[in-house]
C-alpha cells in the first residue's frame, strides 16, 4: 500500500499512546513505538534495507530503494520536504518475491532535488529514514521562473565542481565542533548516537571528514613547516593580518624570512622557516577585520631512549640502523650525507607496530654509501657513521684464500646484571576525553619482568591500559582519560638479581579548548619536525 504525502505532514498521536524511541540496527534509522508492551509475535517497523543518499544528472532514472519488516506488515508512505509527490512524476513499485518498496523518477528533473523521508508504519509503531536527492544540471536550461511556476516552489540548482565544495562548508558551519571531538574519542559503535543527537544523516561524509581530522591530529611537520589554504577573495586588495597568541607578527610576501607567504591563483602557502619550540602557539589569519582561521602549532616532546650507531659493513652487504624513541611517531625523517632518505630501491625504512622503533636500512653497500647518516625526530637528532670496508686485495678475486684463525683461551665471565633503569617515568598533566602515554626504559639480564601499578593495584591484566615492553622500552597508553585515571603509577622490573621500581603522578585536568576546523592541506619538507593542530575557521 501507498500514499501520497504533504512535505510536512505528520500523523497525530491517538490519545492515550506512548512514545518510546528504540534503536535499530541499521544506522540512521529511528523507530518509534506507540505501546509499552508488544503483544506475543508483534513488532514494530524497520528497515531491513535503506534508501541511500543519490547524486545524478538530469534526466536520467533516479530512485530510492528500500525493505522493512515488521508485524502487522507496515505501510510504505514516501515524503519530501519542499512539495509534493505527484503520481505523474513519481512511481511507487513493490516487489512481493523480495519484498522491495521503491520510489522511481523517471527523467528527474533539478526541481525535484530535495530531501525525502521514507515511513513505515503499523499500529504498533512506525521506522523513518530520511535520505538526500542531489540534481546536477547539464546544458542550457530553461529559466529558473518557468521553473517556479511549474512547482509553486523555490528550486534548488546545483552546479558541478561547486555543489560539493559549498555543501562541505555548510557543513562546517552548521555542525558543532564539540561533534567532533566525540567522535574522535569514541567507539565506533556509538557514531549512530552521537550522529542522531547532532542531526548529521551523511554517513558517509562524516566518515571521510572524521579521517580527515584525524589525519590532521597527526600530521608531522619539517623544519620549514607550511600550511597551504585555499580561498577566493572578492577584494584582491584585501589586506591581511597574521597573529601569534593575539600579537600580530610581520611576514612578507615575496623574501624568505621567519614567516612568509606565497600566493599562486587562489592558493596561499603560509610557512614558517627555522622551526624551534619558541614557535609553538596559537597562529589566526584575519582579512579585513574578520579572522578566517584559527590554527595550533606544537612542537612533538619526542627523545631517542637508543640512538643509532656506527655501523661497519663490507661492499655489497647491507647495512641498518636503528633507534627508540621515547614515544610513538607514525615517521620520522632520515638524513643521508646531508640528504633526505626515502623508501625506495637503495634504502628500506620501516617502522615497528608500536610506532617506537625506527630502522633504517642501506641495500648493496657501496664506498660511495660511507658517511654521516641521521635520524630526526621533532627538534631531536641523533647521526653515526657508515663505514664500508672494500676488497683490500682485489688480485685475489676469483682465488682461493688461505686463512689462518688464532683462538685465545676461553675465560668464564657473567653478563648478568641486576634490573635498572636508564630512563624513569616522568610527570604526566593530561586533559579530559585525551589519550594519555607513558614511557620508561628498563635494563637488565636475565631480562627484567615489569609490572604496572596503580595505587598499589597491578595494572598488566587490566583491558583498559594497553601495555607493552619492546627493547626495554615499557609503554603505557590510557585511552579517554578520564578524572578516575587520576593518581600514582609506578613500574615494577624485577629479575633474579634484584628489584628496582620508579613512580609518578598523572593529573587529569578538565577540558581542552576547541577551536572550529578548516580543511587545510599541509606540505612538509626539510629535516626537523613540528605539528599542527586544532585547525578551525572562527565565526
Amino acid at each position: 500500500m501507498f500514499k501520497i504525502r504533504k512535505a510536512k505532514e505528520e500523523q497525530l498521536t491517538a490519545p492515550g499512546q506512548v512514545k518510546i524511541k528504540k534503536k535499530s540496527q541499521v544506522p540512521g534509522v529511528m523507530i518509534t513505538q506507540y505501546v509499552e508492551v508488544l503483544p506475543d509475535g508483534m513488532s514494530t517497523p524497520d528497515f531491513t534495507r535503506k534508501p541511500i543518499a543519490l547524486t545524478i544528472q538530469e534526466g536520467k532514472m533516479a530512485f530510492f530503494r528500500a525493505i522493512v519488516t515488521g508485524n502487522p506488515t507496515p505501510v510504505v508512505t514516501w515524503m519530501r520536504n519542499n512539495g509534493e509527490i505527484d503520481e505523474e512524476r513519481y512511481k511507487f513499485t513493490f516487489d512481493s518475491i523480495s519484498g522491495e518498496h521503491q520510489l522511481q523518477m523517471p527523467d528527474v528533473c533539478a526541481d525535484q532535488a530535495d530531501t525525502y523521508k521514507c515511513y513505515a508504519r503499523n499500529e504498533f509503531g512506525k521506522a523513518v529514514v530520511t535520505v538526500t536527492l542531489n540534481v546536477i544540471e547539464v546544458g542550457y536550461k530553461k529559466s529558473k521562473a518557468m521553473k517556479e511556476s511549474r512547482t509553486g516552489i523555490q528550486t534548488t540548482f546545483l552546479k558541478i565542481g561547486s555543489f560539493f565544495n559549498k555543501n562541505k562548508e555548510e557543513k562546517q558551519l552548521e555542525i558543532d565542533e564539540h561533534f567532533w571531538e566525540l567522535l574522535l574519542s569514541a567507539d565506533k559503535r556509538e557514531y549512530e548516537n552521537i550522529c542522531a543527537q547532532y542531526g548529521v544523516t551523511d554517513f558517509r561524509w562524516m566518515l571521510k571528514k572524521l579521517n580527515e581530522k584525524k589525519l590532521e591530529r597527526e600530521k608531522i611537520f619539517l623544519y620549514k613547516s607550511e600550511l597551504e589554504l585555499e580561498m577566493s577573495l572578492k577584494d584582491p586588495n584585501s589586506k591581511m593580518f597574521l597573529f601569534k597568541d593575539g600579537v600580530m607578527i610581520p611576514f612578507d610576501a615575496d623574501a624568505e624570512i621567519k614567516h612568509g607567504l606565497k600566493r599562486v591563483g587562489k592558493k596561499f602557502v603560509f610557512s614558517i622557516n627555522g622551526v624551534n619550540p619558541e614557535d609553538a602557539g596559537l597562529y589566526q589569519l584575519e582579512i579585513d577585520g574578520v579572522k578566517i582561521f584559527s590554527t595550533e602549532l606544537q612542537i612533538p616532546d619526542v627523545d631517542f631512549l637508543v640512538k643509532i650507531q656506527d655501523v661497519k659493513a663490507e661492499e655489497r652487504e647491507d647495512a641498518v640502523f636503528q633507534c627508540v624513541l621515547s614515544r610513538p611517531m607514525k615517521k620520522i625523517s632520515w638524513m643521508g650525507k646531508n640528504n633526505p632518505v626515502e623508501q625506495g630501491d637503495k634504502y628500506d625504512v620501516t617502522v615497528s607496530d608500536d610506532m617506537l622503533i625506527h630502522t633504517l636500512v642501506v641495500k648493496d653497500c657501496l664506498l660511495l654509501d660511507k658517511g654521516i647518516y641521521s635520524a630526526v625526530a621533532g627538534l631531536k637528532s641523533c647521526s653515526a657513521w657508515l663505514i664500508v670496508e672494500g676488497n683490500k686485495d682485489e688480485s685475489m678475486v676469483g682465488k682461493k684464500k688461505k686463512f689462518s684463525l688464532k683462538l685465545q683461551d676461553s675465560k668464564s665471565c657473567s653478563f648478568e646484571t641486576a634490573p635498572s633503569f636508564s630512563v624513569p617515568l616522568k610527570m604526566h598533566q593530561s586533559p579530559q576525553r585525551y589519550e594519555c602515554y607513558m614511557s620508561c626504559a628498563v635494563t637488565g639480564n636475565p631480562r627484567p619482568h615489569v609490572t604496572w601499578y596503580k595505587n598499589n593495584i597491578s595494572l598488566n591484566t587490566n583491558t583498559n591500559y594497553y601495555i607493552t615492553n619492546t627493547c626495554g622500552v615499557c609503554s603505557m597508553l590510557i585511552l579517554n582519560v578520564g578524572p578516575k585515571d587520576s593518581g600514582d603509577y609506578t613500574v615494577v622490573a624485577e629479575n633474579s638479581l634484584g628489584r628496582v621500581e620508579c613512580s609518578t603522578k598523572l593529573d587529569v585536568k578538565g577540558k581542552k579548548s576547541k577551536y572550529k576546523m578548516l580543511h587545510i592541506k599541509f606540505n612538509t619538507n626539510e629535516k626537523h619536525k613540528s605539528l599542527f593542530s586544532s585547525f578551525t575557521p572562527l565565526d
